[in-house]
């Protein structure tokens, strides 16, 4: 199991939001490339970056810090936020992006996330944020009727690289994983499941691994890393490829 430091970016600072409110960003004052340096100095093999603003169609505010990103490190990334038509994961796929999170594009327009996997198989992650077991969208401000398991129905025969499993409700709260439906949707799924939401100690990690489930191939670390909770130095054990 991998653990995957988070970076979200909002008007090119990074930040961490609570239950995905923007309003209630928290700006922690740290320079974005020397940030995702040291998680490259320390063995970190995968970033997950989040673009806020495209998430609301800001496309261009972050454009020229997610390219420095990527060409600053040698790290696969994985970044989501506004990628809703082929065209733009192209573009990203031309900056080098390794794998491109789409969320609500896979609730909204099946068929155009269906082509984004097949022009990238195995690129493209399932970004499952939910409510309970209901999928959220539009940045998490809107509720779906869908739940976790019909989504997984819907993409079971496509050559999706994973799934990012996000409690909304403990996003940013230090409150712990929702395990128990990160390991009901890691049984569920064909595909592997990282677990994002509430992580907030190496105690989390241990409970995640604890549950012996060999689908869950890792987790999400934001908050806790930049709360001082967690030192991503002592989770370096954790910091692997299988």
């Amino acid at each position: 199991m991998i653990v995957i430091p988070a970076i979200d970016i909002l008007d090119n600072k990074v930040v961490r939001l609570k239950q995905g409110i923007m309003e209630d960003a928290t700006n922690y004052n740290l320079d974005i490339i020397t940030l995702a340096k040291k998680y490259e100095d320390i063995g970190v093999k995968r970033l997950h970056i989040v673009d806020l603003n495209a998430a609301k169609g800001e496309f261009t505010t972050n454009a020229k810090s997610i390219e420095n990103i990527v060409k600053s490190v040698n790290i696969d990334i994985e970044l989501g936020g506004g990628i809703r038509e082929l065209k733009i994961a192209t573009h990203l796929d031309n900056l080098g992006v390794k794998y491109f999170i789409v969320g609500t594009l896979a609730v909204k327009n099946i068929d155009a996330t269906k082509e984004i996997i097949n022009h990238f198989p195995n690129r493209v992650i399932l970004g499952l944020d939910a409510k309970g077991e209901n999928i959220a969208t539009d940045g998490w401000y809107a509720k779906s009727e869908l739940k976790l398991n019909d989504m997984v129905d819907i993409y079971k025969d496509t050559k999706v690289e994973s799934i990012i499993y996000t409690d909304i409700l403990k996003d940013g709260m230090l409150e712990g994983l929702n395990l128990q439906l990160t390991d009901k949707l890691a049984l569920y799924s064909p595909f592997k499941v990282i677990a994002s939401g509430g992580l907030s100690s190496s105690d989390d990690i241990e409970k995640l691994k604890n549950l012996n489930n060999k689908n869950i191939y890792g987790v999400v670390v934001g908050k806790a890393i930049y709360e001082g909770k967690i030192s991503l130095e002592s989770l370096v054990k954790y910091i692997t490829h299988d």
